[in-house]
Formats: C-alpha cells, structure tokens, sequence
C-alpha cells in the first residue's frame, strides 16, 4: 500500500491561492484514487475533492466547486489540490487521502497527517 506526505499549506490572506501536494510512496498510485478531505477546529472531517486512478474523473464539495482543482500526475506518484479566492472558512488541516478502485469514491481508507491551511482575513 502506498504511505502519503502532504506540503504546501501555510498562510494566506483571503482571495489568495495555495497549491497542496501530496507525495505517495511505492509504484502503485498509479491504482489507486485519491482525494482531499479536510478538518477545522471543533468540526468533523469533511470531503473536499477527489479524483480517479487515470485522472478521467473528479468529484468536489459543493462549498468549493469553481475555486479548488484536483489534478494528479501518476509519473510523480503526486496528487495536487489547487485551491484558489481562499476564504477564512477554508481554514483547516487538509488530508490526503487513498483508496484501491477503479471508480471515485465516497470513502477512503489510506490517510496521509495532514497539512495546516490557514486563511486570514
């Protein structure tokens, strides 16, 4: 099973934009879909973004459809989150995050430790 690093979080004024990696380990990412969650303080994780094993599919959260791109590059074993017009609300630890299928799913169950966002106002 392949073992996830995340980078690139950080601190960003609102309407400015941050580009997430996440480097997996081994030669198989190329299986596996991978997607983005995220956890703010004193809430629940929630789903961000996800993308299929080829790249040929993607899902988003409603709150950020037309301002986050999810993209993979399977040569560089990397999934990248493009995250653009930041709000404050954006501000949270974002997880990469791996599942072994063919289609986009709803669950994952391979977790990178996260990466802190932070969105000032």
């Amino acid at each position: 099973q392949v073992q996830l690093v995340e980078s690139g979080g950080g601190l960003v004024q609102a309407g400015g934009s941050l580009r997430l990696s996440c480097a997996a380990s081994g030669r198989t990412f190329s299986s596996y879909a991978m997607g983005w969650f995220r956890q703010a303080p004193g809430k629940e994780r929630e789903f961000v973004a996800a993308i299929s094993r080829r790249g040929d599919g993607t899902r988003y959260a409603d709150s950020v459809k037309g301002r986050f791109t999810i993209s993979r590059d399977n040569a560089k074993n990397t999934v990248y989150l493009q995250m653009n017009s930041l709000k404050p609300e954006d501000t949270a630890v974002y997880y990469c995050a791996a599942r072994l299928t063919d289609y986009v799913p709803s669950a994952f169950d391979l977790w990178g430790q996260g990466t802190q966002v932070t969105v000032s106002s």
